[in-house]
């Protein structure tokens, strides 16, 4: 009898078990249900970026993600300045770089990953070009990057250095606003800010800059991009600021330390 009563306790399964079992198939369930989720995303992503989408399919995104702000004439709202004269390629410019749709009332729209597909980003700049027409897309020449580098790096440095820095490494300017950096920024985006003037910086219209200087300043920041270091700490290619302060901190800090142990030593 002792026996048999063993077996039987032997054979009852834990309480923890049947916990353990439903959890391990909730987490498998989980698992696989996630990867087709994903699965299912990549491939509707895949399609629709390998789509051509029309003027019309641009109208709708417009309406349904700008006209809120920009009015769906365009007209402007209390939230949101008009686009007419703006053009598709300043369109292009705010949302492949990710600052618009603005994520939120700030001095300066920052950076961000876009939130729609090149096409899609096509698409509604080719509605507000035929809407509201202005600056459009630069020949391939100018943005080959194989202009004059020295011509171009002396119209930077005359004419966007004391904002951008002359690394291009970017630069704070008033109330909280800011020069990006340059260090990694398209050719096309580099002349749509020339052309079209996002945030605080001004235009540079051919009475400013004309297409073959622009060439050229493209041609230097892009060869600047591509340059290697030869060496040594860049400090954040900052000048005298940084400089400064590693001297600072570093050299008069070791001039410090040595006195103290020559003293010491002496004592």
């Amino acid at each position: 009898m002792a026996r048999e009563k063993k077996r039987r306790s032997n054979g009852r399964r834990s309480p923890l078990a049947a916990a353990a079992l439903i959890g391990a198939g909730l987490m498998i369930t989980g698992a696989v249900y996630a990867g087709a989720s994903a699965a299912f995303a990549a491939t509707d992503t895949q399609t629709t970026a390998s789509s051509t989408l029309t003027v019309e399919d641009g109208e709708k995104l417009f309406q349904a993600n700008c006209a809120t702000c920009h009015g769906l004439d365009m007209q402007g709202t209390a939230n949101g300045p008009s686009l007419y004269g703006v053009g598709e390629l300043a369109v292009e410019f705010q949302m492949s770089t990710g600052r618009m749709p603005l994520q939120m009332q700030g001095p300066q729209a920052p950076q961000k990953h876009p939130q729609f597909t090149e096409d899609q980003i096509l698409a509604v700049s080719s509605y507000v070009q035929s809407v509201a027409p202005g600056p459009t897309f630069p020949s391939e020449k100018t943005l080959d990057g194989k202009g004059d580098v020295a011509h171009g790096a002396e119209l930077f440095r005359v004419n966007c250095a004391m904002c951008h820095n002359v690394a291009a490494a970017g630069g704070a300017l008033t109330e909280g606003k800011y020069a990006p950096a340059l260090t990694e920024t398209s050719a096309l985006h580099i002349y749509a800010a020339m052309v079209t003037g996002p945030q605080n910086m001004p235009v540079f219209g051919d009475m400013n800059l004309s297409d073959e200087d622009k060439r050229d300043i493209i041609s230097a920041l892009l060869f600047q991009q591509q340059s290697v270091q030869i060496g040594g700490f860049s400090l954040g290619s900052l000048g005298p600021v940084s400089e400064g302060l590693f001297v600072w901190i570093f050299g008069i800090g070791a001039l410090v330390a040595i006195t103290v142990w020559i003293t010491a030593k002496s004592n």
